[in-house]
Parts: C-alpha cells; sequence; structure tokens
C-alpha cells in the first residue's frame, strides 16, 4: 500500500510540473520568444497540451470568460494540491520516510 500511495504521489508531482511547463510555453509562444514552426517546440508543445488540455477543458467550461485570461492552469494546481494534501493527511504512515 504504501508503494502505490508514492507512485500516486509522484504522478501528481510530475503533473504538477507538466501544468507549470504549459503554462511557461503559453506565454513564450504568445509573445513570440519561441516559435512553434521548431519543430522540437512543437513537439513539446503538442505532448504538454495534449497531457493538460483533457482536465482543463472542463474547468474552462465552469469558469466565466475573463477577458482572454485563462485561470483553469492555477485552479487545476489548487486542486492538485489538495488532493496532495488528502492523500497525505489519509496515508501519513507512508510518508514517514519520505
Amino acid at each position: 500500500m504504501n508503494a502505490l500511495v508514492k507512485v500516486i504521489d509522484l504522478a501528481l508531482n510530475l503533473y504538477w510540473w507538466v501544468i507549470i511547463v504549459m503554462a511557461i510555453m503559453s506565454w513564450l509562444i504568445a509573445f513570440e520568444v519561441v516559435n512553434v514552426r521548431n519543430d522540437i517546440v512543437r513537439s513539446i508543445w503538442n505532448a504538454v497540451t495534449a497531457l493538460t488540455e483533457p482536465v482543463l477543458r472542463p474547468i474552462r467550461r465552469i469558469l466565466p470568460n475573463l477577458g482572454g485570461v485563462d485561470i483553469s492552469p492555477i485552479i487545476l494546481l489548487f486542486l492538485l494540491y489538495f488532493l496532495q494534501q488528502l492523500l497525505h493527511d489519509n496515508f501519513a504512515s507512508a510518508f514517514r520516510g519520505f
């Protein structure tokens, strides 16, 4: 059971970083610092978008229109933090050696 809880925690941590990378890349693309015509940038962008968009889309449907400001990644990061805290509180014995 401890191993399963640690793997879930690790997956949540990795997904946290995928969301951060997606947000930073979206800013860099919007301000034309990086260009999606570059094969590496396009590959990374497609991978990050494929990983985050299925989770962000329902959040965006619920949120009101804020005039071009997308706060759905922030909401998702809060939800991931809540899940991690729930996981840590309910399975605290698994994280004693962490």
